[in-house]
């Protein structure tokens, strides 16, 4: 009995293991300006937290946001998907690795503007912001909140 209840432990963890590295591994696809700094870092961000990360330049990403389904008030400057969902702006990978292991019924997260302190936006005097999940009517609610210092 004890070798039965070790066995199906070790093939929980196991199971367990793999599907985090399986999130961990998901493609990101990163729409973005060019010219646009911030972003590069976010791109940053979410590789060194484990994402392969596929950027495509645009120099206007607007229509990019209508076509997934963005809300104007929950806009940034680049957009992301991943796993079925859109990640609009500067999200902290770790939300959207908790997204990816949660699995909600949603369109996507956002963090609206570019609040600094946010993965990409580092820099002096960091803000609170939070991560917003939205849906296609474009209604949000808070997913995570985030407050200096931050440890990504």
């Amino acid at each position: 009995m004890r070798n039965i209840v070790r066995w199906t432990a070790g093939l929980l963890l196991a199971a367990a293991a793999v599907t985090a590295h399986a999130a961990a591994l998901q493609e990101v696809l990163v729409y973005k300006s060019p010219t646009c700094g911030c972003c590069g870092s976010w791109v940053d961000h979410m590789k060194a937290s484990g994402f392969k990360v596929k950027v495509v330049e645009e120099n206007d990403v607007t229509p990019i946001k209508q076509r997934f389904g963005v809300p104007g008030h929950l806009a940034s400057c680049h957009t992301a998907l991943v796993g079925g969902y859109v990640v609009e702006g500067h999200v902290p990978a770790s939300a959207v690795k908790r997204l990816l292991k949660e699995r909600p019924t949603t369109v996507g997260v956002s963090v609206p503007g570019m609040p600094i302190g946010s993965p990409g936006m580092e820099g002096p005097n960091p803000e609170p912001f939070s991560t917003q999940l939205f849906d296609e009517r474009g209604r949000a609610r808070v997913y995570e909140s985030h407050r200096p210092p931050y440890r990504w």
